[in-house]
């Protein structure tokens, strides 16, 4: 794969998947746009970026914020001139909570981060690529497949991002836009991490569930992520492709 010349916007690129997925684009040549409401984990993303040979630029932006989203698109392309692919990875866990307990701000925090925020950015998005084409990767889940005890939130966002994720390949394929969506599992980031640091028992429970009997790495749902915006994939689109070490099996 060679991304040399192509320009790749990723959102909450402050950190794991997002920080992965930003490396692995720079690795392959791509120049890159990495948003995060973080500005110190997306400056460091940029710096290493850098590094890596590649062009960066950083954009502060809250996704939930429909105005903030189509400053971010408009800065990257006023920066670089175009926009090949994006991945929409912005996303936050919200309270672990069972749903009768469920608090109301969480919910609508959690939805309007993961859910309403993949909405906005693919719209702007669309209407960037619909003149040339493009690929666009939304990050779901596991919980898009099946119900995560104690997430209802983070569960119906990851469900509504496949959905979202089918509703606009089915649109857009006639502008040559590909859209599919990652479900990776329990995924070792700054997300993730904290839920299971002073729960050992919890770790154990979720390992027993996957049949490598480990938990994702950010790079590893990088490459996937790479790939779906290759040409390698060029057939693919409208799919929501677990990551999973064979959980759902």
């Amino acid at each position: 794969m060679d991304f040399t010349g192509h320009v790749a916007l990723i959102t909450g690129a402050g950190s794991g998947i997002g920080r992965a997925a930003a490396l692995r684009f720079a690795e392959l040549g791509a120049s890159v746009v990495a948003a995060d409401v973080n500005a110190n984990g997306g400056s460091e993303t940029i710096r290493l970026v850098q590094e890596h040979g590649s062009e960066g630029l950083f954009v502060q932006c809250d996704v939930s914020d429909p105005v903030a989203v189509a400053r971010m698109v408009e800065e990257s392309v006023n920066c670089f001139g175009r926009l090949d692919f994006a991945v929409n990875n912005a996303g936050i866990g919200g309270p672990w909570q069972p749903l009768q307990n469920y608090p109301h701000d969480g919910w609508e925090k959690v939805l309007a981060v993961n859910l309403s925020g993949v909405f906005y950015c693919m719209q702007e998005e669309i209407r960037l690529m619909a003149g040339s084409g493009g690929a666009i990767v939304n990050i779901a889940s596991i919980a898009g497949k099946q119900g995560l005890p104690n997430q209802s939130a983070y569960t119906v966002s990851k469900h509504g991002v496949i959905g979202l994720t089918r509703v606009a390949a089915q649109e857009v394929a006639r502008h040559n836009i590909r859209v599919n969506a990652v479900c990776p599992v329990y995924t070792e980031t700054p997300l993730f991490m904290p839920m299971i640091a002073d729960n050992p028992r919890r770790a154990e429970k979720m390992l027993e569930r996957i049949p490598l009997r480990r938990f994702g790495q950010p790079q590893e749902i990088a490459d996937a992520i790479a790939w779906l915006c290759s040409e390698q994939s060029r057939f693919v689109t409208g799919q929501a492709i677990n990551l999973d070490g064979g959980m759902t099996a």
